[in-house]
């Protein structure tokens, strides 16, 4: 698909084309992509754009000229986008995809029959799902290590059993749609048999709860697995050991007319998605929410580390 010419009568009016002075490494061998003309694109927050720019470099280093059209605000946009063939691919996740577009009410707890539900449903939107990661950027509950030691809660269940010897024990701070929606804190609840008095849970804003946690007036904070900051605030993340959370497990989400025109796009990403995981998420999202770094840069700097593509 000629979506360099095409993209504009599209909906999509921006967009650069990725300029990475990459060859081969691991993947890519032979330029199995040469000739081709492929969009990548992404959602806006960190980890989106990381995962974007690391397509798009693997799709580079393969052959083929890639526009970078990552970025797109709000969560449809760049799935409408490759659906619609304004883009070709980018990383999408298995729980949003089921939840969110496909309109499940109820996750499927194993990851990997979640992935096939999804690409199965899917192929009739005309999108492909190729295979995912370890990645999964779902929810969970995390305390600083001084609370880690005075609670010894490591597990779901254990801070279930906290709340029902020591209620004023088990303080939560989340967001307000943690708060209300059925795979946050009222399913939560019901899955662990779990009763937190309403007096006990604080509603606040993503990044607070995060500084909070870590000086310890939130005992108990809503996180995202991935987050950088978990590491750079050496929180300790409680086990989902009833597997309540949905697996949001990253995967490649391709236009099927473009995968069937170009079908070496698999054998190019599989490798490439087969190395993304939580510590991998953490670390990469760290470099660009603590320290400032560029996600283009960090994606380029970690794939040539992994030896999955070359520089010059």
């Amino acid at each position: 698909m000629a979506l360099l010419v095409a993209a504009s009568g599209c909906g999509l009016t921006s967009g650069s084309p990725m300029a990475d002075d990459v060859r081969p490494g691991s993947v890519g061998r032979g330029e199995p992509l040469k000739g081709a003309r492929l969009t990548v694109t992404s959602k806006s927050f960190t980890e989106g754009l990381i995962l974007g720019a690391i397509m798009g470099i693997a799709l580079e280093a393969a052959g083929a000229e890639v526009l970078d059209r990552t970025g797109i605000q709000g969560s449809i946009g760049s799935r409408e986008a490759v659906r619609k063939g304004e883009a070709d691919a980018g990383y999408e996740y298995t729980g949003t995809a089921w939840i969110t577009y496909l309109g499940h009410s109820k996750p499927i707890t194993d990851p990997r029959r979640q992935w096939e539900a999804v690409r199965e449903e899917d192929a009739a939107n005309g999108l492909a799902w190729l295979r995912p990661s370890s990645l999964d950027n779902t929810y969970a509950l995390a305390m600083n290590q001084d609370n880690a030691r005075k609670y010894g809660t490591k597990t779901m269940s254990d801070v279930a059993e906290l709340a029902e010897s020591d209620p004023d024990a088990v303080k939560l701070c989340v967001e307000v749609e943690f708060a209300n929606r059925a795979d946050g804190l009222p399913g939560l609840q019901k899955r662990y048999g779990m009763n937190v008095p309403a007096r006990n849970v604080t509603q606040m804003d993503t990044g607070i709860i995060y500084t909070q946690t870590a000086k310890g007036s939130c005992p108990y904070g809503e996180v995202f697995t991935t987050d950088g900051r978990i590491k750079s605030m050496n929180l300790v993340v409680m086990d989902d050991d009833k597997e309540f959370f949905p697996n949001y497990n990253a995967a490649p989400m391709v236009n099927a007319k473009t995968l069937k025109e170009w079908p070496a796009i698999a054998d190019v990403l599989d490798p490439v998605t087969a190395r993304l995981n939580n510590a991998v998420a953490r670390d990469l999202n760290a470099r660009v929410d603590v320290d400032g770094e560029d996600p283009h840069q960090v994606a380029l700097e970690w794939m040539v580390g992994e030896g999955l593509v070359r520089e010059g």
